[in-house]
């Protein structure tokens, strides 16, 4: 399932929480998700559509309230964990950071903000530059891109896994709803 293209929405106007669709290369729907308003430890599963009858992945937290926050992420098709994302505190005050950890925890690659500059930018002047994450193994070679696009009314992130990539693509995928639950919070 290398080389990967999703689309990540989350519907921007909504009260208490938020939802976000996940679209395959093809438009359709492979994932829902339907996140709780007001949670001390983030608990996010993605449903393989609305009905919330199958579930696909979750992303735990693994503390309630930590600055270098790490989410454990598992294919709840196959009961198997995939890896871990854990952001880089201190690192991610200006430009975002994450560790992305295989499933015995070793580091397997760094998601990161584009710039420091285009980082400042959106956080001091506005937030309406569209952010752009790399993923990148550790001899720096890039594995995916996820990109946000600005529209006033619908968050949107596209999700692009390259066809070498070692990494399995849900990881990649939850790496993107966790950007867009945990970025989409601090544009709220």
């Amino acid at each position: 399932m290398a080389g990967a293209e999703y689309t990540i929405r989350r519907k921007i106007l909504q009260i208490f929480g938020a939802s976000f669709h996940v679209y395959g290369s093809e438009g359709n729907v492979i994932g829902y998700c339907r996140q709780k308003a007001f949670k001390l430890k983030e608990d996010i599963r993605i449903y393989t559509d609305e009905s919330m009858a199958t579930e696909m992945l979750a992303i735990n937290a693994r503390a309630i309230i930590d600055f270098s926050a790490a989410y454990d992420v598992t294919d709840s098709l196959n009961q198997t964990p995939l890896g871990a994302l854990q952001r880089k505190g201190m690192k991610s005050l200006l430009q975002d950071e994450w560790s992305v950890l295989d499933a015995s925890g070793q580091p397997i690659g760094i998601l990161k903000e584009d710039s420091a500059m285009m980082a400042l930018v959106r956080r001091f002047l506005s937030n309406l530059v569209p952010q752009v994450f790399h993923l990148i193994d550790n001899s720096g070679r890039q594995l995916a891109e996820l990109r946000t696009h600005f529209n006033p009314f619908v968050h949107r992130m596209t999700v692009n896994v390259e066809d070498d990539c070692p990494i399995d693509p849900l990881l990649v995928l939850a790496a993107g709803v966790l950007l867009m639950a945990v970025e989409g919070r601090q544009e709220s």
